[in-house]
């Protein structure tokens, strides 16, 4: 049986601009008045420790959209009211998303004494061209300054990047990503570029303006990039993660990749919680002022709440689990196994390994894990 653990994840659903890949639950945050939101969150908070009962939290992820945007203040009232209400493991960690604008940058002290400890900045770029073509509003020199800063603040510092742009050589990336490691992070996403449905950038795709490397060219990009990052002394823990040694490990993330338990709060926030054939999956309601009212009337922000059938549990085990580098607790997995003869062939092709107790992807295997994993669990060859 899994050890359960418990985290929590605020939806921040403001930003300055919407940027053309997102399909997050995001607006723009001009003229938005944002305190009934923590309001509302402080609230949920409260109906949430009444469902869970005393137990010690282990993260407490702030997600967005651009928490960045958030005033310190209203980021350690959260803090505080969650540590009152659960508080914290030894081993508690407080993450925030930021982007690195000079305005946000300028609130990077005040969110470290609030209780911040890990800030993971939006950079998705080095150079100014990509950085316009992806929608970003900072240059490359504010993301540069931004990081540095945030170097000498928080304990951990992660940085997100953005590959297998439209146009982009290998060699520029390569150069890029070598730039973005003298910055000296902890921990380093570089994600892949792909097109979500009712984006600005599938609007584009649809119409021709946008065309992306394809399969082959980016494999190439994946594999550079776990190459340099291995060389730099990171673990590619996760498909699209890299920490420099255990300790630097996304605590919240890992919640999500080994099945933990989770609570969702603020606009559209997802949570999980409870095991086997009581885990409940919930969602909050979506626009702001919704979720708000709701608080307001029952005390929570819920929209929807179902248990999981048996099998959704199953799948969402091995979806997540098999991302990662360590892999699985064979024992751990709930409902019927994967199949046995299909495993053997794809540790045979070189793309699963398998220990008495753990099942996990190899390096080749991870470069097209959504693809393997689903097959596996379609009972597919």
């Amino acid at each position: 049986m899994i050890e359960r653990q418990l985290g929590l994840y605020v939806h921040w659903p403001y930003c300055a601009a919407i940027c053309p890949y997102c399909d997050f639950n995001v607006y723009k945050a001009r003229g938005q008045d944002t305190e009934p939101l923590v309001s509302a969150i402080l609230v949920d908070m409260t109906y949430w420790r009444e469902q869970t009962g005393k137990r010690p939290l282990t993260s407490l992820f702030f997600g967005g959209g651009t928490p960045s945007l958030m005033a310190p203040n209203q980021v350690r009232r959260i803090i505080e009211h969650a540590d009152n209400l659960w508080g914290f493991a030894d081993d508690f960690e407080v993450s925030l998303e930021a982007n690195p604008t000079d305005a946000e940058a300028a609130r990077f002290q005040d969110l470290r004494h609030a209780g911040v400890e890990r800030l993971s900045l939006g950079l998705q770029a080095l150079d100014d061209t990509s950085l316009k073509a992806l929608g970003r509003f900072h240059s490359a020199q504010e993301g540069l300054s931004a990081a540095g800063l945030a170097r000498t603040i928080f304990p951990r510092l992660s940085i997100d990047l953005i590959h297998t742009r439209q146009d982009q050589t290998i060699d520029a990336w390569q150069r890029e990503l070598n730039l973005a490691l003298t910055l000296s992070p902890d921990h380093v996403s570089p994600y892949q570029l792909t097109i979500e449905d009712g984006t600005a950038f599938a609007r584009a795709a649809a119409r021709g303006a946008l065309r992306l490397p394809d399969n082959d060219q980016a494999a190439d990009f994946y594999n550079l990039t776990q190459s340099i990052l291995e060389q730099a002394g990171f673990d590619a823990y996760e498909v699209s993660n890299h920490a420099k040694g255990a300790a630097n490990r996304s605590r919240h993330n890992l919640l999500y990749w080994t099945s933990q338990d989770w609570i969702g709060l603020g606009p559209g926030a997802h949570g999980r919680l409870g095991w086997g054939a009581d885990r409940r999956a919930t969602k909050a309601h979506i626009r702001p002022q919704a979720y708000c009212e709701s608080v307001s009337q029952n005390g929570h922000g819920i929209m929807e709440d179902e248990v999981l059938a048996r099998d959704a549990v199953r799948d969402e085990f091995w979806l997540m689990g098999l991302r990662l580098q360590d892999g699985v607790v064979v024992h751990n997995a709930p409902g019927k196994p994967l199949p046995e003869d299909q495993i053997q062939a794809r540790v045979r092709q070189g793309l699963m390994w398998q220990s008495l107790t753990h099942l996990g992807l190899t390096a080749q295997g991870r470069l097209v894990a959504d693809t393997i994993i689903g097959k596996l669990l379609a009972g597919e060859s």
